[in-house]
């Protein structure tokens, strides 16, 4: 993640020194049982090694993520500066100091065809970015730069506050924003992702930012079994979309890692109780959902972006932005 070394060490050293910078981090304030720490990362560029991934490098502009999605497959990372309790994935939240300064200086690694995913780990406008702003300086410093491919992933409104930039970002730069939309049913969303915004309201920021000649499209992320798979529910969100003006959709079932599944399983027992063997049944042994489950995802995406008039014309550079789950189907395949 964004606090490893550029030279490559063993696992367990990595781990020791991402815990130690995490320890050094000075407390900056509280509020409603959120912690902010200062971390002092060495990089803030990091290269993606992992295959399955279609971007090459990650910023992610704070550890740990406010808005305290049940489902969060990243809440694995706090793990690293040893936090064993998944809660704290959301209760203390680390910003990472002089972002503009370091990757002014990583920019000089990326090659002119790889791509830089913003927010992969941790959303890159949670409440934390209105006060500390280490999105903006890190998008003020990509307004410098030329012939980036770049792509920020973010359920956050506030990323309307920095259109000003963003349009300048696009001018020299190859940009998309992919706002996360999980359903379109207030109620539900405020169950799942209980500190993000109204998913009405993300789907007026998608239109604000396609105004303003910012390209952005939508992540339908995760799509949960039984809950939010009904194809009525995805046809719904593939119409909102176009409503709104995005210039694509995607859609990538769960992804549930043991860390994530100690937070989802329990609000599972609480909220959709009879759901809950059938998920211990099927990640039981694996994170990842059926090839089976990803094809009938797919092909209903693609049926229903088809019906509503969506081009794959936006589609190569949308996957830049955000990890695949999954190699099967079209769908799959074609994310930035």
């Amino acid at each position: 993640m964004a606090t490893l070394p550029i030279f490559p060490q063993p696992e367990h050293t990595k781990l020791i020194g991402i815990a130690r910078l995490a320890a050094q981090g000075e407390s900056l304030r509280e509020g409603h049982d959120v912690q902010y720490f200062t971390l002092p990362a060495r990089s803030l560029l990091n290269r993606c090694t992992a295959p399955r991934m279609p971007f090459t490098w990650t910023i992610n502009p704070y550890r740990g993520c406010e808005f305290a999605c049940k489902y969060c497959y990243a809440r694995y990372t706090h793990e690293f500066m040893e936090m064993r309790d998944g809660v704290d994935f959301e209760r203390k939240i680390y910003v990472k100091q002089h972002a503009a300064e370091m990757l002014r200086r990583d920019l000089r690694r990326v090659k002119p065809d790889e791509g830089i995913a913003i927010g992969t780990a941790t959303d890159p406008y949670q409440p934390a970015e209105k006060k500390y702003e280490v999105t903006r300086a890190i998008l003020e410093e990509m307004a410098r730069q030329r012939g980036l491919e770049i792509g920020i992933v973010s359920k956050s409104t506030l990323m309307l506050r920095d259109i000003d930039v963003l349009r300048r970002v696009a001018e020299r730069n190859r940009l998309f924003v992919n706002v996360t939309i999980t359903t379109l049913d207030v109620g539900l969303a405020r169950m799942l992702e209980p500190r993000a915004p109204r998913p009405d309201l993300r789907l007026d920021a998608l239109r604000k930012l396609n105004e303003a000649g910012v390209d952005a499209g939508v992540i339908c992320a995760p799509v949960l079994p039984e809950i939010t798979d009904k194809p009525g529910d995805l046809e719904n969100i593939v119409r909102a979309t176009a409503e709104a003006g995005g210039k694509y959709i995607y859609a990538n079932p769960l992804f549930l890692k043991p860390c994530s599944a100690a937070v989802f399983l329990p609000f599972l027992e609480r909220e959709f109780p009879s759901l809950v063997d059938k998920y211990r049944s099927r990640f039981e042994s694996r994170a990842f959902l059926s090839a089976a489950y990803h094809k009938r995802i797919s092909e209903l995406i693609s049926k229903f972006r088809k019906k509503y008039g969506f081009t794959s014309s936006y589609e190569r550079y949308s996957r830049r932005s955000h990890p695949p789950l999954s190699n099967f189907g079209e769908e799959q395949l074609s994310l930035f």
